[in-house]
């Protein structure tokens, strides 16, 4: 049998009996299809009041996380780069890895690819992508499947596989496939009961999420019944059934619903007393607040990343940028960088990466102060940098240029190795018996006698 260009039958067959790995701790579809119940207490199954995954995400900061996280993750372009002989890695193009990288499949571009990719890690605790290969076995597309739809299993001797149920898009037609490793990129989350399972972080804010929708259900009642709270009618004396029912469907229907603020007329020693506590005294703001903030931790976010707590003072765009990519984003993207580079089987010297300038990107003024920084100091060229600011290259701009009056650390040590601070050395004595001039005593004699004619020959001329 063949599923996307590759015939899976003899290797399925080669494994022998597999089992399915543990689930404990996933939700329903992060480790396989079988039902997994959460119950916040027990009986809350027979109440229907379980936890699942799409209860949720009905939590305004779960839903908030996911998405902020998916969104900043799914808007980084995935490049292709190689290295170089000087160890540096630059954009490449290869025909066999730049088209699925651009494109992964005929109904997702690298965006949605990437958000979905996200939204299912963090959800279900994995990420399945189903690989199509061509005549040459590269791989030319990549389908994410539904968690649900996806059961891993492990065979005597290790190895691993997957069973997959139907997926039109993913183009799986039958009802039970089973697909070694090397067909399915698997991205999880930490995995804390199997090596094979991921645990989403709904695990962990489960609680929380359910406390904060209990909350504002119970405002949305509130408010639609005209915001007056729930109470009793009491009598002086005993009343009987009959009576107490018929009060209570005369009081509901006139005073309960739309009904809810009318003046109420009673008689009889009859007294109506609230039995809600108020929000004031339940301290529903800071309740709904701590359970944001509860869920925030788990997903790693800032709060103020969605609005539910104020900016760090100090700080500017890049900075909290920086903030969130470092608690919420970085491990996510190193972990769909390795997959990718491990799923495509890239040889040396490729790999993928992730193009963080379009979440890190600062503010007008600090990018053209960081640049030009790096060019003053000999870092990168001045086309480099007008390259960062979506300008073009000018003639001469790709030389790296460096101030006149700086010098390499070799010629720093050279001119010390000669010792340019040292004193000049004494000049040597003279000779005993030579004058300060340097000639010698009949030189010096000679001299005076030959200016003393000299005088005279003059003296004599003028006489004459």
């Amino acid at each position: 049998m063949k599923l996307l260009g590759f015939d899976i039958a003899i290797h399925v067959k080669r494994a022998g009996p597999l089992a399915p790995v543990d689930s404990r701790g996933s939700w329903p579809g992060g480790g396989g299809w079988w039902p997994v119940v959460h119950e916040p207490y027990a009986g809350a199954w027979q109440r229907n009041d379980p936890l699942t995954a799409d209860t949720m995400l009905a939590f305004h900061a779960v839903y908030a996380c996911i998405t902020r996280i998916a969104n900043a993750i799914g808007k980084m372009p995935i490049e292709l780069k190689q290295v170089d002989d000087d160890g540096i890695w630059t954009d490449a193009t290869s025909a066999a890895f730049t088209p699925v990288l651009k494109r992964p499949n005929r109904f997702q571009n690298h965006i949605q690819f990437k958000q979905w990719w996200i939204t299912s890690k963090l959800t279900a605790g994995n990420a399945y992508a189903l690989k199509e290969r061509d005549a040459r076995g590269v791989v030319v597309k990549l389908y994410l499947l539904e968690p649900s739809c996806v059961l891993p299993l492990v065979a005597p001797d290790g190895s691993v596989f997957y069973q997959l149920r139907t997926d039109n898009l993913a183009g799986i037609q039958d009802t039970d496939v089973t697909v070694p490793a090397s067909e399915i990129i698997h991205d999880r989350m930490n995995c804390l009961f199997h090596p094979l399972v991921g645990v989403s972080p709904l695990y962990a804010a489960g609680l929380a999420a359910g406390v904060g929708l209990k909350i504002m259900n119970d405002s949305a009642q509130f408010f639609a019944n005209g915001g007056a709270p729930g109470g009793v009618l009491t009598a002086p004396g005993a009343i009987g059934d009959d009576t107490a029912k018929r009060l209570q469907e005369k009081w509901s229907a006139n005073y309960g619903g739309a009904n809810a603020g009318k003046i109420a007329v009673m008689g009889d020693g009859l007294k109506f007393e609230a039995m809600k506590m108020t929000y004031a005294d339940s301290q529903l703001i800071e309740q709904l607040k701590w359970t944001s903030d509860v869920v925030c931790s788990v997903f790693g976010v800032p709060p103020f990343k969605i609005g539910m707590g104020t900016i760090p003072a100090g700080m500017k765009v890049g900075d909290l940028n920086q903030l969130f990519y470092e608690d919420a984003l970085h491990c996510l993207i190193e972990e769909m960088e390795q997959c990718m580079d491990d799923g495509l089987a890239l040889p040396p010297p490729y790999r993928t990466e992730l193009d963080l300038d379009t979440l890190l990107r600062m503010d007008q003024a600090t990018q053209a102060d960081t640049l030009v920084k790096l060019v003053g100091g000999g870092i990168s060229a001045p086309n480099e940098a007008r390259a960062r600011m979506n300008l073009p290259p000018l003639t001469g701009g790709a030389t790296v240029y460096l101030q006149q009056q700086q010098y390499s650390i070799e010629a720093l040590a050279e001119r010390d190795a000669d010792k340019p601070f040292a004193k000049p050395p004494a000049p040597a004595p003279a000779p005993q018996g030579t004058p300060a001039g340097g000639a010698s005593e009949e030189d010096a004699g000679e001299q005076a006698r030959a200016l003393l004619e000299y005088v005279r020959e003059g003296i004599a001329h003028a006489a004459a």
